[in-house]
């Protein structure tokens, strides 16, 4: 190797080798301190493994994940009523209802069969209820006249307007036309007598009609008395019921923005307070 001289620049290569570059002395030793650094660095790991491990257990424990599960419900603050432990599947069974008049049950001869109804909705077949054995007609006629009342709006009732049903508030102070068409006559159902139908004289009925509730003339189809027929189910209010369609089964009555419409069950604690209802002396 060539002696350098006074004054010459130095040799860059031979530059000593500095220490954080190797991690060595120039005595070829370990540095101090390096094996704790990659000591340090180890735990570190260790302990994130573990602490992903900790909570991919915990999410999977089914323990936690129950107590996280709440029940949505719907609650209105215009429901003054409620049933305490409403039951998770819809009604069945008799209800207890009065029952309705026989005289006004046979269909009336002058009214024109027609093959099929205009403008309405057949149901599948294969959902149409089939008649209990074990029903049996009603043998106690009730009052001729009969009005509906909503349970959670007890100021209001079924109320034709216009040929549809609404829940109106009616009262002594209304108009004698106004009670008249919150009236009606309950029936022995044209269906099946073991459920209901509401008249209105002249051959007229309450029916479902693309599932809202209406007032139609009897054409004498199959169709329209399924469509007129309402079975009474039991309710947890005092003295009312739920009232199911008789080819729609899972459908009930339910008042919905003021309008009596048929509407599938839910197990909530507002369609049972909207779909309960009393029947109680006719206000006409």
């Amino acid at each position: 190797m060539p002696e350098r001289t006074p004054g010459s620049a130095p040799d860059p290569s031979a530059r000593p080798a500095k220490v954080w570059e190797t991690g060595e002395t120039l005595d070829e030793s370990r540095v101090p301190g390096t094996r704790r650094l990659w000591l340090a660095g180890a735990l570190l790991v260790a302990v994130l493994a573990s602490t992903v491990t900790a909570v991919v257990v915990l999410d999977d424990d089914p323990d936690t994940s129950a107590k996280d599960k709440t029940e949505n419900t719907t609650s209105s603050a215009n429901e003054p009523l409620i049933p305490s432990q409403p039951p998770a599947t819809a009604p069945s069974g008799k209800s207890g209802l009065a029952a309705p008049d026989s005289s006004d049950s046979a269909v009336d001869g002058s009214a024109s069969p027609e093959a099929q109804q205009q403008g309405g909705t057949k149901p599948d077949s294969a959902s149409r209820p089939s008649k209990s054995a074990s029903a049996k007609p009603p043998s106690k006629p009730a009052s001729l006249g009969k009005s509906v009342q909503a349970v959670n709006y007890p100021d209001r009732y079924w109320h034709l307007d216009d040929d549809s049903v609404r829940l109106d508030q009616v009262g002594s102070g209304s108009s004698s036309r106004t009670r008249d068409e919150a009236t009606f006559k309950v029936v022995p159902g044209i269906a099946d007598s073991s459920c209901v139908s509401f008249s209105l004289g002249d051959s007229r009925y309450l029916r479902h009609y693309q599932f809202r509730l209406r007032a139609d003339r009897h054409n004498g189809s199959e169709l329209f008395k399924q469509d007129a027929t309402f079975c009474p189910r039991p309710t947890s209010f005092n003295d009312a019921v739920m009232l199911e369609s008789y080819n729609y089964r899972g459908r009930f009555l339910r008042h919905r923005n003021f309008q009596v419409r048929l509407e599938s069950f839910e197990n909530s604690h507002l369609y049972r307070a909207d779909t309960a209802f009393r029947l109680v002396k006719g206000l006409g």
